[in-house]
């Protein structure tokens, strides 16, 4: 390993273990010169302008922002980062605890004029996130998820609840992420690997995380992977998470990441984020399908990639895991860097282009990087571009103590969001280093910055929540968390509000549209019966998906869901019906699996993925019926079936496996192939197979 690459291992946000002691740090003040314009200071899209929001002192060291049904901003302060490496006699601290800030621009000129603490706290030590969902307050913060509400409007919290606790990671960057409401109306949430998460819901069900992680602070010392959660299954490392408002559904949707900063929704319900490595130059940007292992550890959690990487192994590949089955494809690999905040722009204000735009922030970069996720077969296709950024030229490589007085790297873009008036929101961690679990800036300077395009005045609507249209308008706002608001109110209708939720239907926003798809299966029979015309119909395989995990939550129903979709000609309308069998036994799935498996191409990796959750537990099975329509002999199994086997590797197919690594005429592809998949079967027979390849490669 190079010199660069070793000391570069302390990015933040993504620390590995066995940080140095940072408390002879040299504190900085920083330097700040506003005779330029800000727009000089970056490269932007053109035909848009950027604008000093607020600044220190009006917020510190911010973290995470949401925005309220005002237009308001609310973000977390981390002003008490790691008091470990962080000597509180030189640099700001707050005694009382960490901060939760209301800023607000009240006179509608673009710039915040108002600034108040919603709430000061010494149970918040360096809080990673914040979700504003009507009065209801949301503030991650390892080991706990509070809730402060706020009964009469006063911007004082009136109540305090544990929501849930038990996550690892206090005082840690590998912790407890932020909350966001999904288009369903369900919350997600993430946490990072510093385990182990130990967490019961309000209905009792626990989950149990872990893995071999252990570092990054002095209270991240034990860990414990291959544990099983109430549902049977061993979860890994870093997890996306969902459960109901109530606190009960506590469900895993991902698992295995080492530290995604936050999960991230469109209106369709596919989750996006991006994950840090421990190599400097395997970050990345993914789609997150439903279920999916993402790959950091070995699939227990007893293992490091490092640990399991092949010979020549490619270290992308060998980091998240690429070539075993049963991990999903790892996305954008976006090189060196600190991922932070995601957020999908669905927003009309910068036009067609860049409606439905995904973007994240990346602190080591000094970037924000911009997608715009195109269909690949049952999956995405990311191509990255830099959207927003303080550097001309490329900061991959930089290491975060090679301090030059080059000030433009200062800019560290901790979180983006999107506002209720459809600007764009990115507030700046200011700071010379990123990494080390540190900070250098001494007085804890903070900015956000607002993004509009050029000569267009954007302006918050009142939001009017006693009448339909203003629901509806509620639900159709940019802003993420303020939507599920309007989704509320309209639900407590019920079949009363369909036929305006129809109506939405009708937008040239097709974000809008989905989101009427979810509320419509809220809307008793009238609405389910809408939506199933939708999955049947609908000429758009984007709202069809949507129809299909409305639909899908109807546990008694699903396999007649499964049966119309199940032959759609859209993959990934069959990919969401293969990820909704998993739990559903082979006697009553199989038929349905079988036709999934006839529009398998033989090269789609999410949807050999998704096929593989569908037969999840029921390999045995699987293999033996679809067997039958293949050859006798292995060396002649279509490619289509045999890259189904390596994904499901079970027990029965352990000497026709070997034959297929043996074959002379097997090409070299089909041979690795043949080979990870024995690997990966837990039986003394596969050892055997294993070490009998062995034995005649020597003798070649």
């Amino acid at each position: 390993m190079n010199n660069s690459v070793t000391l570069a291992l302390f990015i933040l946000f993504g620390i590995v273990s066995g940080c140095k002691d940072s408390r002879n740090t040299e504190y900085v003040t920083p330097k700040l010169d506003f005779e330029t314009t800000v727009e000089n200071d970056f490269s932007i899209p053109e035909g848009w302008e950027v604008s000093l929001w607020a600044e220190s002192p009006s917020l510190y060291n911010p973290t995470n922002m949401d925005v309220d049904a005002k237009g308001r901003i609310w973000v977390t302060e981390a002003v008490n980062y790691r008091d470990f490496n962080n000597d509180p006699e030189k640099r700001l601290n707050f005694e009382d605890g960490d901060r939760v800030m209301i800023l607000e621009d009240t006179d509608g000129d673009g710039i915040s004029d108002s600034s108040k603490v919603f709430v000061q706290d010494k149970d918040l030590v360096a809080p990673m996130g914040i979700a504003v969902v009507g009065n209801k307050i949301f503030v991650s913060c390892a080991p706990n998820l509070i809730v402060y509400t706020d009964e009469d409007g006063d911007d004082t919290p009136d109540k305090k609840e544990v929501f849930l606790t038990g996550f690892g990671g206090f005082d840690h960057d590998h912790s407890l992420h932020s909350l966001i409401v999904g288009p369903d109306g369900r919350y997600y949430f993430n946490t990072g690997n510093a385990g182990p998460h130990q967490v019961t819901d309000k209905a009792g069900w626990n989950l149990r995380s872990g893995s071999v992680y252990t570092g990054g602070t002095p209270y991240n010392d034990k860990n414990e992977p291959a544990q099983v959660s109430d549902d049977g299954r061993i979860w890994v490392g870093g997890l996306a998470l969902r459960m109901k408002k109530d606190g009960t559904g506590l469900e895993v949707l991902g698992h295995n990441f080492r530290n995604s900063y936050e999960v991230a929704l469109d209106s369709y319900g596919n989750m996006w984020q991006n994950d840090n490595d421990d190599q400097v130059v395997t970050c990345r940007v993914t789609w997150i399908m439903e279920g999916g292992n993402a790959g950091y550890f070995s699939a227990n959690g007893k293992r490091t990639w490092q640990a399991d990487k092949k010979p020549d192994q490619e270290i992308f590949s060998a980091h998240w895991h690429q070539d075993e089955p049963g991990v999903m494809p790892a996305g954008d690999n976006t090189g060196a860097g600190s991922p932070t905040g995601v957020v999908v722009y669905e927003g009309d204000a910068f036009g067609p282009e860049y409606q439905g735009m995904l973007l994240s922030a990346d602190a080591g970069r000094n970037v924000i990087f911009a997608y715009q996720p195109a269909k690949k077969g049952a999956g995405f296709d990311l191509k990255r571009r830099d959207l927003v950024t303080s550097m001309q030229e490329s900061t991959e490589g930089y290491i975060w103590h090679e301090i030059d007085g080059d000030t433009r790297k200062w800019f560290r873009p901790s979180d983006v969001a999107v506002g209720t008036d459809g600007a764009i929101y990115i507030s700046d961690w200011y700071d010379p280093v990123v990494g080390g679990h540190q900070m250098m800036d001494s007085i804890g300077y903070g900015r956000i910055y607002r993004l509009t395009p050029k000569g267009k005045e954007l302006k918050s609507p009142e939001i009017d929540l006693t009448s339909t249209d203003g629901q509806i308008a509620a639900l159709l706002n940019p802003a993420i968390n303020v939507r599920s608001i309007g989704f509320n109110k309209l639900e407590k209708q019920g079949e009363a509000a369909v036929n305006e939720v129809q109506k939405i239907l009708e937008s040239d926003n097709p974000y809008h549209k989905a989101r009427a798809v979810w509320l419509l299966s809220k809307l008793g029979n009238k609405g389910i019966a809408a939506v199933e015309n939708i999955l049947k119909k609908e000429p758009d395989p984007r709202l069809r998906v949507v129809a299909y995990r409305a639909l899908k939550n109807d546990e008694k129903s699903v396999l007649k869901y499964a049966a119309i979709a199940a032959n759609d000609p859209a993959e990934e309308v069959r990919r969401e019906v293969a990820i909704s069998l998993r739990d559903v036994p082979w006697e009553k799935s199989n038929s349905v699996i079988k036709t999934l498996y006839k529009g398998y191409d033989g090269n789609d990796p999410w949807y050999l993925e998704a096929l593989g959750m569908a037969i999840d537990g029921k390999e045995e099975m699987a293999y033996q019926e679809l067997l039958a329509n293949e050859s006798e002999n292995p060396v002649e199994w279509s490619e289509k079936f045999a890259s189904l086997v390596w994904r499901l590797h079970p027990k029965s197919a352990v000497t026709a496996l070997k034959e297929r690594a043996m074959a002379k005429s097997t090409d070299d592809d089909s041979k690795r192939r043949a080979v990870d998949a024995l690997a990966f079967v837990n039986d003394k027979e596969a050892v055997a197979a294993m070490m009998e390849l062995k034995k005649e490669k020597e003798t070649q």
